[in-house]
């Protein structure tokens, strides 16, 4: 208990200074502004941090923007001070709606990370599609299965979500929540002795199985809550060891990520760039690449020796910070 809690402090005291570090006075909420490349270094950083560990990177993304102060609803004006035109006849582009979208858009870096580390997996899905490999086929189906839900219910409830659930209080929520949850679900699994038992592998879970990972990664359209958590989450239930469940997390998000991804940059991408630039766009995606890198293959190992404890002290300790501030 008192290295999870050293180790989560530690952490939050890393992540939190990400923040801080661009912590100065925000502009006037009513002025809008823009997204210049020193934000975009740490909109990046935070991104590739926090998008595999469980502790939300929407949700960090969310509260950082709130300190850059790009979560103005003043509307957005593209870099020659000009008013954007709204989209489909309806109410004008805020800044904080282009800035929303470009922290799901430069999620493309953390997913070229992952594509690169976890290449062999990839490459047996392609050549189980081809009918080459079975185990890469099924794996292909699994993911696919998994993927389905957030299909269905991210479209249903996508203009909800963006709405009522993209606010600071709303993260702070979600992140204490998720913190007691992953308290809750690793006791389980520890009580269960299922500490160093590696347990089946991706291929070989059932479509059942992969279904309900699907479902509970739907929770996390809350941002604060964590895709990723609520994946380490699903495969700790259907069985799985640590590191078979982050892999499952990692390979999952590479199909949702970059569906998200996609899609907003086809809604909102030319209007993104027109406000904030494409160069600050590619920055953010290239830092994100290379901090995901480094935190994809820390997390594997971590997770396998400790859990998930220090991770849920880290988001309850971040989670009361962040009201005390708000």
């Amino acid at each position: 208990m008192r290295r999870a809690l050293r180790q989560g402090l530690m952490l939050l005291v890393f992540l939190w200074f990400c923040q801080l570090a661009a912590a100065t006075p925000p502009p006037d909420a009513g002025v809008p502004r823009g997204l210049g490349y020193g934000d975009a270094v740490i909109l990046g950083l935070v991104e590739g941090v926090t998008e595999f560990l469980p502790v939300s990177s929407t949700g960090h993304l969310v509260l950082v923007n709130h300190l850059l102060g790009l979560n103005s609803q003043a509307p957005a004006h593209d870099r020659q001070g000009n008013p954007l035109p709204a989209p489909d006849a309806g109410p004008p582009l805020s800044v904080k709606a282009l800035a929303d979208a470009y922290a799901i858009v430069i999620q493309i870096g953390a997913i070229a990370a992952v594509l690169i580390i976890y290449w062999a997996r990839v490459r047996s899905m392609m050549l189980g599609v081809l009918g080459k490999d079975r185990a890469g086929l099924l794996l292909a189906r699994n993911l696919l299965a998994a993927f389905l839900p957030a299909v269905v219910i991210g479209l249903l409830l996508e203009d909800w979500i963006d709405r009522h659930l993209f606010d600071s209080l709303a993260v702070v929520v979600a992140l204490f929540a998720g913190g007691l949850l992953m308290l809750a679900v690793e006791a389980w699994r520890r009580r269960r002795g299922a500490v160093l038992d590696e347990g089946p592998d991706l291929h070989e879970i059932s479509l059942r199985q992969s279904l309900l990972v699907g479902l509970l990664q739907c929770v996390a359209m809350w941002p604060g809550t964590s895709r990723s958590m609520m994946t380490i989450v699903g495969g700790y239930v259907i069985g799985l060891s640590p590191r078979r469940a982050a892999e499952l997390s990692f390979l999952l998000g590479l199909i949702t990520l970059s569906a998200a991804a996609v899609y907003k940059g086809l809604k909102g991408g030319a209007p993104m760039v027109a406000a904030f630039g494409l160069g600050p766009l590619l920055v953010g995606g290239l830092v994100a690449a290379l901090s995901a890198a480094v935190a994809v293959k820390w997390m594997v190992g971590y997770l396998s020796r400790h859990g998930l404890a220090v991770f849920a002290w880290y988001r309850m300790g971040l989670a009361l910070v962040v009201l005390w501030v708000l």
